[in-house]
């Protein structure tokens, strides 16, 4: 159950709840809102309203509005991170590989409850600790790409870099275009397209050591 639907399910003002109940309630209320209405724009006063709570509720599970936003870029950064990892983790023909990450790109950014804007469309994007955690996202992404490319092709760790950055950063902004353009093209032909585009650049680079798979 996303957190949204927690939020959903435990709305009703004055319900008891456990307070990780509570905090995953919290949390979904605030997604909802910063989504709607962007970081500066949310007040506090309208998550609590959103999650059925008074203000002193929501203010014993989060001191602030930034510990808020924090906690979600937390949980959904971790959320890209760990989607990534099982898509190169999930076979070992290569070109399946590339189709995979770009689909868990996809999957990410067609989320309902639209938390990647949270992370690459923030509007708080000048705060250090948001910056950190947008940047920590990008580069673990990239590093677990990077581990693929250097193993596979022999190239420098620096080089397995760049190109693993350029593979993550194809799949999140192509992944976004096509989110933002109403999805006119089905999210499998979409993906495709995509993989044929990384495939054909990729596989330029010979195996390190094995036969072509």
């Amino acid at each position: 159950m996303t957190a949204i639907e927690q939020t959903e399910a435990a709305r009703p003002r004055g319900t008891r709840l456990p307070r990780r109940a509570r905090r995953n309630q919290l949390l979904g209320a605030a997604q909802e809102v910063f989504v709607a209405q962007g970081y500066h724009a949310a007040a506090m006063d309208d998550i609590a309203e959103r999650a059925g709570v008074s203000k002193p509720v929501l203010y014993q599970h989060f001191p602030g509005k930034l510990d808020l936003y924090l906690a979600l870029l937390d949980q959904h950064c971790e959320s890209l991170i760990q989607a990534v990892r099982s898509a190169l983790a999930s076979t070992t023909d290569n070109k399946q590989r590339v189709r995979a990450t770009m689909d868990a790109y996809f999957a990410y950014v067609e989320d309902d409850g639209g938390a990647f804007r949270l992370v690459f469309e923030s509007d708080l994007t000048n705060e250090p600790a948001v910056r950190e955690r947008v940047d920590k996202v990008t580069n673990e992404c990239a590093e677990a790409i990077c581990d693929v490319i250097a193993e596979d092709t022999g190239l420098s760790r620096a080089e397995s870099m760049l190109l693993a950055s350029g593979l993550g950063g194809l799949a999140q902004v192509v992944a976004r275009s096509w989110l933002h353009s109403d999805r006119t093209v089905p999210r499998d032909q979409a993906v495709q397209l995509l993989t044929s585009l990384a495939w054909r650049g990729i596989a330029g680079f010979p195996l390190h050591g094995t036969e072509h798979h």
